[in-house]
């Protein structure tokens, strides 16, 4: 029997759902948004020596992202807009840097700076926009559903994976200045977002602990937590926390951030 050649690692990146999903007119879109950025920064150091407002510079997120990054749940691209500013500066830098893998998203950010990333993430983190209603239909029956509020609110201990709640708020909305909400988020999204810490196809910096919890999770309990975070109301208060409590496990996002104190 002949055996197939390892895929390379770059290429097994390449088959992710995101490519899959991605329209030739996104990537039209975008190069057309990143030339039209360059060009009016261009414009700009030539006139005044000014650099291009932050509104150009994130013109291009809006390809996929949706306007001021609000996309909905319905699609595949998660929202921007209110995240932590510390989260979303680490995944530009993931994807500059090789930790994350998208084709438009590395194509966008690859000669960027870290001053640059920092702009773009304050921007989007300091937006404050409200959220779309969440649909509540779903084909995941009630056993996958409960299995997915299980391990989402308690974990499997016996397994050693903590609960998602442990780490990303007890209202699932992320914690500051580095973890992000779980809500308001394609079921989609998650699912591919999880299976990328299973297959080692996304990772942080150490201590990198969403590696450490993503490899112990399978197939099963990605789909039973996707589909249960997927049909969740985004709460009204909607901005990431502040950590009150110790996390379970060392976390690169946090970066040895102080408790907050009751007054």
């Amino acid at each position: 029997m002949k055996t197939r050649a390892p895929t390379p690692p770059q290429r097994q990146r390449g088959r992710s759902i995101a490519s899959a999903l991605r329209p030739a007119s996104v990537l039209v879109l975008l190069a057309f948004s990143v030339g039209a950025v360059a060009a009016a920064e261009a414009n700009a150091g030539h006139n005044t020596g000014a650099r291009a407002t932050i509104e150009q510079r994130v013109a291009p997120c809006i390809a996929c992202h949706g306007r001021q990054g609000s996309s909905s749940n319905a699609a595949y691209y998660p929202r921007l807009s209110g995240k932590p500013e510390g989260y979303l500066f680490d995944q530009l830098q993931s994807f500059r840097d090789g930790r994350r893998f998208h084709r438009d998203m590395v194509y966008l950010v690859r000669h960027m700076s870290d001053e640059n990333l920092r702009d773009m993430a304050r921007y989007f983190a300091r937006l404050d926009l409200p959220y779309p209603a969440v649909g509540t239909t779903t084909d995941a029956d009630a056993n996958v559903l409960a299995r997915g509020q299980q391990l989402v609110r308690e974990g499997d201990a016996a397994r050693g994976i903590p609960a998602c709640a442990s780490c990303h708020g007890d209202a699932l909305m992320g914690v500051e200045p580095g973890i992000p909400p779980l809500l308001g988020l394609p079921r989609l999204y998650i699912a591919s977002q999880l299976g990328a810490w299973l297959t080692g196809d996304r990772s942080a910096p150490e201590p990198d602990c969403m590696s450490q919890v993503g490899r112990k999770l399978d197939t099963a309990d990605i789909n039973a937590v996707a589909a249960w975070l997927a049909i969740q109301p985004v709460p009204q208060e909607s901005r990431a926390a502040a950590r009150s409590a110790p996390l379970p496990t060392p976390c690169h996002a946090m970066r040895a951030q102080p408790l907050a104190t009751a007054r």
